[in-house]
């Protein structure tokens, strides 16, 4: 109302601005929480990159297998499973029956593996326990407590750390010798939490996550928690494979190579892949 700032009005109109410019902030951030879009004064992330898979090669990959983890140390292929009364880990030759296996007892529903030098740490779903094992014999050294669910989990050597997902948008990071938590970040991609993170695996300084019920696979910052790479995963299995299989989850990166392994759950292929730009 113009005439509130005529002689006489300087208070009201005053006010009134103030009351203005607090109502439309206001109403700024409702948007933005129900549109994901930030709100004055909040900083988006840059735009990720967009990438797609171009596959090198098809392995064969045991359809049987509900893979949790999957990490390729050397020559060899590490993959842990899961289902109560099912769940494993083994290990073998890329592609290749697996020479060496370790099941879990009831009713552990095993997750996420990584190898740490001569072990291997193996997590459990809901149980809150994670498994160390020998490397070369998968056998059991003993049992770390944590609080949460376990879903992911990979290593960073150059930072002495673990990477651990639970299912939700947050990362924690754990000491490799005590599973002990030792910090946690959020991930967010333009600016907006991205819920979901699965199977990780950690790749120099970046962790690729694929994120649970779809065919996308997240390049992470684990220092911003800023997603840098948006991958697009789909297309892998025909229509008669995908109708029998579930979802993708499971990331291993040749060391020296910019490739991937990729398959999923009850996938009957495991796919060598690099990443080229979205076309």
């Amino acid at each position: 109302m113009p005439q509130l700032c005529s002689t006489g009005w300087g208070n009201s109109c005053q006010a009134v601005g103030v009351r203005t410019v607090t109502a439309l902030l206001i109403t700024a951030g409702v948007l933005a929480a129900c549109t994901g879009t930030p709100a004055p004064g909040q900083t988006a992330d840059r735009a990720p990159d967009r990438l797609r898979v171009e596959v090198l090669e098809v392995l064969p990959h045991d359809p049987e297998a509900f893979t949790q983890g999957l990490e390729l140390h050397g020559d060899t292929l590490y993959e842990g499973t899961g289902l109560v009364g099912e769940s494993a880990v083994r290990a073998g030759p890329p592609g290749a029956e697996p020479t060496v296996r370790a099941d879990l007892p009831r009713p552990l529903f095993g997750e996420g593996i990584t190898v740490v030098g001569s072990r291997l740490w193996q997590l459990t779903w809901k149980a809150g326990v994670a498994l160390e094992r020998d490397r070369e014999t998968l056998a059991e050294l003993r049992r770390v407590e944590y609080s949460g669910e376990g879903w992911g989990l990979c290593h960073q050597p150059e930072q002495d750390r673990l990477v651990m997902s639970d299912g939700s948008a947050e990362l924690t990071f754990r000491d490799p010798r005590t599973f002990a938590g030792t910090g946690s970040v959020r991930v967010s991609s333009g600016g907006r939490p991205v819920p979901w993170l699965n199977e990780l695996e950690c790749v120099g300084d970046a962790v690729y996550a694929n994120v649970w019920k779809s065919d996308r696979i997240m390049r992470i910052d684990p220092g911003s928690g800023e997603v840098t790479a948006e991958i697009d995963a789909s297309g892998l299995l025909d229509p008669a494979e995908r109708a029998e299989a579930d979802v993708l989850n499971g990331i291993a990166a040749p060391a020296g190579t910019d490739q991937l392994l990729l398959t999923g759950k009850l996938w009957p292929k495991m796919f060598r892949v690099r990443l080229v730009a979205s076309g």
